[in-house]
């Protein structure tokens, strides 16, 4: 798990909704959301983002997550 420089916007009740982010010094765009969910990993609170976006040409799937206590953004499972 890679943490990422993000780009978000968050609705009125404070829900993140990721934009587009680096990895690899190549700026990805978030073009669908599947799925969001919560998870706690050893006690943090988590948002989960199932997405799916072109990478070099080809549609990958992704999960991009969010802690809540840091505000910190991280890359799994590209």
């Amino acid at each position: 798990m890679a943490p990422i420089e993000m780009i978000a916007w968050f609705d009125i009740p404070g829900t993140p909704r990721p934009i587009r982010f680096r990895h690899d010094g190549n700026v990805v765009k978030v073009e669908i959301i599947k799925r969001i969910s919560d998870e706690k990993i050893a006690g943090n609170r988590m948002k989960v983002y199932e997405c799916q976006s072109e990478v070099h040409g080809l549609m990958k799937q992704f999960q991009l997550k969010y802690e809540v206590n840091t505000c910190k953004w991280f890359l799994y499972k590209i």
